[in-house]
């Protein structure tokens, strides 16, 4: 059974920076995908980023030059370092986990494993 344990959410203003981490034995298996998506009040839940086990990785646009996702394989950790947030990224933020190939898919329902979140508020 995988387990994913999120933190590092917080009330920040417009234009800070916050990282969340995500702790997780998913990364102790030799193939596996690691993924942030984030679900605000009355929408649908979104692909943030992932990481896949070679390292390789991926951003929604919308995000993509301000966020970075990271591994830390020794202490089975992912993290998602997040900078110039705006208001329209506050939302819950998910850690989750697909074991079953060594690449990403950016799709909710691709990942079998899920966090609880940890909410990310950003004030103008």
């Amino acid at each position: 059974q995988v387990q994913l344990v999120e933190s590092g959410g917080g009330s920040v203003q417009a234009g800070r920076s916050l990282r969340l981490s995500c702790h997780t034995s998913a990364l102790t298996y030799s193939r596996y995908c690691m993924g942030w998506f984030r679900q605000a009040p009355g929408k649908e839940r979104e692909f943030v980023s992932v990481i896949d086990v070679n390292r390789g990785t991926a951003y929604a646009e919308s995000v993509k030059g301000r966020f970075t996702i990271s591994q830390d394989i020794a202490n089975n950790m992912v993290y998602l370092q997040m900078n110039s947030l705006k208001p329209e990224d506050t939302a819950m933020y998910y850690c989750a986990a697909d074991i079953s190939r060594a690449f990403c898919y950016d799709t909710p329902s691709e990942f079998g494993y899920w966090g609880q979140g940890t909410q990310v508020t950003v004030s103008s």
